[in-house]
C-alpha cells in the first residue's frame, strides 16, 4: 500500500509551536495550494490543506517559515474522526508532514542564515558556498582512453 502526499503552497498564517503533555513537540498550520488547472471563464480555485508537523520538523517550521512563504510538504495523508463541541460527527483530513522545504528563493532582509534540514535542524551548505564539482578541477591526464576496436565491458 501506499499513501505519499507532495504539495507545495503558501502558508495562510504564521504557524505556532505546541508541546504535548510529554513535551513532544508539534504544530499544525494550513498551506493555499492552486489548483493545476483553470474551467474557461472561471478564477483558479484555491484548496487550503490542513499539515500537521511532529518534533524536529514542526521545530524548523516555526522556527524558519512565515505567512505567505511557499513550501514544499512532503508526507502522508491521514483522516480521523471526532465529536464537535456541539455532538455532530466529524471527519477531519490532514496531511502528517515528513519534510517540509523552502520552495522559493532567501527573499532580501531576512533574518535567517542559511539553509537547514527539517529532519536534523543541522546547516547545510548554500549552494552559492560549495566548492564546484570534482570533474571541474580535472586534467585530461586523469582519464584513459578506450580503445574503440574492442568490446565494450558490459
Amino acid at each position: 500500500m501506499l499513501n505519499v502526499a507532495v504539495l507545495m503552497g503558501r502558508l495562510v498564517a504564521d504557524p505556532e509551536l505546541r508541546h504535548t503533555p510529554n513535551g513532544i513537540s508539534v504544530t499544525s498550520f494550513t498551506i493555499a495550494v492552486d489548483r493545476s488547472y483553470v474551467k474557461a471563464g472561471a478564477d483558479r480555485q484555491t484548496d487550503f490543506i490542513d499539515v500537521v508537523a511532529w518534533r524536529n520538523t514542526a521545530e524548523f517550521v516555526c522556527k524558519y517559515f512565515r505567512k505567505g512563504q511557499l513550501a514544499a510538504v512532503q508526507g502522508s495523508i491521514q483522516t480521523r474522526s471526532y465529536t464537535d463541541k456541539d455532538g455532530n460527527k466529524r471527519k477531519a483530513v490532514e496531511i502528517i508532514a515528513d519534510n517540509v522545504h523552502f520552495a522559493e528563493p532567501k527573499r532580501e532582509g531576512t533574518t535567517s542564515s542559511g539553509n537547514y534540514s527539517a529532519r536534523t535542524g543541522n546547516p547545510t551548505n548554500d549552494r552559492s558556498e560549495q566548492p564546484a564539482p570534482a570533474y571541474a578541477n580535472g586534467d585530461t591526464d586523469d582519464f584513459e582512453e578506450i580503445p574503440s576496436d574492442d568490446d565494450l565491458p558490459f
